[in-house]
């Protein structure tokens, strides 16, 4: 799954929608996901059968609801910049900014680094790629193009959509080596060409491919596998590749135009929410009619998916800032609030602290084998879930009451 935003909190009242989205999405992440499919367990029917589905990954192509959580983050690190840079433009030089954005972008590729392991395994079996690896990225890209472009959206869009259309040019026109990256045919080529060098494997394929999007078997994956060193998430590629923030970047910037559309003084609340709710549907419908021909993959952040996953953003932010921050409906906020400005630290928590470990061991394996006889099967599973959850909230509860925030 996925990540953390820069910097935290927002701090204007009128933006509380944003740190609420922001906490709805970490939710899933630690702890929601887990107790869904701990009923579904218990009672498998239609519906909660469709949510246990979508509540996994998608294999390949396609689109599940749990594909949308890391986009909508990099969707509300996109908005946060807005008034990150602006908080300091003019109080500034650029090159103090651009270095402030770096150091910034730096640590959230540390922390990435430690969240994946860091120095713990030897060489090769290292990872450097990973979800905050990948968010400090498009961070860095999309902070230093703000800074630089201004509040100016033709501009954003128009970099934007540069964007997209590259990678699509790249994934679509750029030759690699006509064979799928999966072990059988490695390990085969690797044996022939007496080394493990992906250099020396790949010279073994002169034939070359292009215009072909399958899993192991695009012009991305080969870059990974060609120029990536350490350890891949899949063996010879990963899920957030060297060249995924072309893609991805366009996420951030998308949620850089809901920010300046936001914070427009200008225009009705409910009519900024409506707008931003129609952007978000033609981002979905422009998304789907490139699909026909550059389909929505999360795994190699094809241009439909960052436009679909954008648009599904635009949409949900637009539900949020209209229930919280408009109508003031905000007393179910609380513990999404707690999250939503502390994201950094439950996240780093989520993998270091290990909040379902604990739980395991405060239950026991007794009441859960208890449970799963007596009640339902899952009930154990349910319990541990709702348990970790609740050890998560206490931590970012107590944060939050002490104005404590953990900040890149």
């Amino acid at each position: 799954m996925a990540l953390p935003d820069v910097p935290q909190p927002v701090s204007s009242p009128r933006f509380k929608s944003v740190d609420v989205l922001r906490g709805f999405d970490m939710f899933w992440i630690i702890g929601g996901a887990g107790i869904a499919r701990a009923l579904g367990k218990m009672d498998q029917n239609v519906v909660t059968g469709f949510i246990t589905q979508q509540l996994t990954h998608k294999d390949w192509e396609g689109l599940h609801f749990y594909d949308v959580i890391y986009p909508l983050f990099l969707f509300l690190v996109g908005f946060s910049i807005v008034f990150s840079i602006d908080k300091h433009r003019g109080e500034q030089s650029r090159a103090v900014t651009v270095r402030r954005i770096l150091r910034r972008g730096l640590m959230l590729f540390l922390f990435g680094f430690v969240y994946h392991g860091g120095l713990a395994a030897k060489w090769p079996d290292v990872r450097l790629s990973g979800v905050l690896q990948m968010i400090a990225a498009c961070y860095v890209i999309a902070a230093i193009m703000y800074l630089y472009i201004g509040a100016n959206w033709r501009r954003i869009a128009g970099m934007g959509a540069g964007l997209l259309l590259a990678y699509w040019a790249l994934l679509t026109f750029a030759p690699f080596p006509d064979v799928v990256l999966d072990r059988a045919n490695v390990e085969r080529l690797a044996t022939q060409a007496g080394s493990r060098d992906p250099a020396a494997i790949l010279a073994l394929v002169p034939e070359r491919q292009t215009g072909v999007y399958d899993a192991g078997y695009n012009f991305s994956n080969f870059v990974d596998f060609r120029y990536l060193p350490g350890k891949k998430v899949n063996v010879y590629y990963e899920s957030q590749g060297v060249l995924s923030p072309l893609g991805a970047t366009v996420i951030c910037l998308a949620g850089i135009l809901a920010a300046l559309w936001l914070r427009r003084e200008d225009i009705l609340p409910k009519r900024k929410a409506a707008w931003l709710a129609v952007a978000g549907v033609v981002a979905i419908a422009l998304g789907l009619l490139w699909s026909l021909q550059f389909p929505v993959v999360k795994k190699l952040w094809t241009s439909s998916f960052c436009l679909v996953t954008s648009g599904i953003s635009a949409l949900m932010l637009a539900g949020f800032y209209l229930v919280v921050d408009v109508w003031r409906i905000d007393q179910w906020c609380a513990p999404f609030l707690w999250l939503g400005t502390n994201s950094i630290t439950i996240y780093l928590g989520y993998e270091l602290i290990r909040f379902e470990r604990i739980s395991e061991r405060l239950i026991g394996a007794d009441i859960r084998a208890y449970l799963d006889t007596h009640f339902a099967r899952g009930a154990g599973a349910l319990l541990q879930a709702l348990v970790g959850l609740a050890l998560a909230l206490a931590l970012v509860r107590f944060l939050y009451n002490r104005r404590i925030f953990l900040r890149v």
